[in-house]
């Protein structure tokens, strides 16, 4: 199977089903936080340049979805400045493997991606966003972040 570089949001519900479909569908993990990471704009960009720049954004962020920021109205490089100075905002996760890299979690398409039926499977299942705010409460958040 894959070896997967998973970037996460630690404490998120999502992130932790997503990190469980994969290693049940046998591939090995390497976890780093979404929100510690050193980002660089092109570090970064490697994985959102395919994207246009609204799917960059994590919908659930408090400032986008309150409206406060609205990612359908910003300019690449405005957008760009937002999520390395709030990665927070970053749509997640980020993985690469192989060289490839993806953002968010689409079963389908992450199933695809990496060759693993099993993971198709989960297709209709709520695979992107936190656990916690489906049940209209907070994620947890770790101390720190």
């Amino acid at each position: 199977m894959t070896h997967i570089v998973f970037y996460e949001k630690p404490g998120c519900g999502g992130n932790a089903r997503q990190k469980h479909w994969l290693q049940d569908a046998g591939h090995s993990l390497e976890v780093r936080n979404l929100l510690a990471w050193p980002w660089t704009a092109a570090s970064l960009l490697t994985f959102l340049d395919p994207l246009p720049v609204a799917e960059w954004f994590n919908r659930a962020a408090p400032r986008v979805k309150s409206g406060e920021l609205q990612p359908d109205a910003l300019a690449r490089d405005e957008a760009l400045a937002l999520l390395l100075a709030e990665p927070l905002l970053i749509r997640r996760p980020l993985m690469e493997a192989d060289g490839q890299r993806r953002v968010g979690f689409d079963p389908s398409a992450v199933a695809a991606w990496l060759g693993s039926p099993a993971l198709a499977e989960l297709d209709g299942q709520r695979a992107e966003g936190c656990a916690a705010k489906q049940a209209g409460t907070r994620c947890p958040t770790p101390p720190g972040d």
